[in-house]
């Protein structure tokens, strides 16, 4: 039911796209863990998103199976014991982004606000960042931490020093115009 509402979120967002509208061409998605024992790292290059720049309306949608690690019992414990991926498929990103002059060419700070979703719980986020309009192309990239209880992702005790209770979180994407 879920992943149903989330589709026709990003579909209705879609057809709510003019000329000013944009779809990912490409996005990576990579998460930082620093803890006593270990360094986690993971990296997806699977999100999709859309973006209305005359709006600022922005989506994002990433399949949190899609995630690669290092180590494969890393993943494997990622997505079976820590991210309930058969239960919560996707991460989502629903909002605006603003602070950024849709006229002047290149790089330039902005903030994305809005909800992130994330193992099934929902909250506001204010995500600064930067946007650069490119000829024919626009690319946003932040860096933001995430706390994993804020998300309802549960450390066992067992591995309290394996795992960071709040992650590093970096996005990068590249939009290009929708066809029309």
């Amino acid at each position: 039911m879920k992943n149903c509402f989330i589709t026709i979120i990003i579909f209705l967002l879609s057809q709510s796209l003019q000329a000013q509208g944009h779809k990912t061409v490409s996005g990576e998605i990579e998460f930082f863990s620093s803890a006593p024992v270990e360094d986690i790292q993971a990296v997806n290059n699977a999100p999709t998103g859309l973006f209305n720049e005359q709006t600022g309306s922005l989506a994002f949608l990433v399949p949190i199976k899609a995630f690669q690690f290092p180590k494969s019992l890393m993943q494997e414990h990622f997505n079976d014991k820590f991210m309930e991926s058969h239960t919560y498929p996707e991460a989502t990103f629903e909002g605006k982004l603003s602070g950024y002059d849709r006229e002047r060419s290149g790089s330039q700070e902005a903030f994305a606000e809005g909800n992130l979703t994330i193992h099934g719980q929902t909250n506001k986020v204010r995500v600064p960042g930067n946007v650069n309009f490119k000829s024919d192309q626009i690319i946003m990239a932040a860096v933001f931490p995430v706390k994993l209880e804020d998300y309802d992702i549960q450390i066992p005790k067992v591995l309290f020093y394996n795992i960071a209770e709040e992650v590093e979180v970096r996005v990068k994407f590249v939009f290009e115009k929708t066809d029309r």
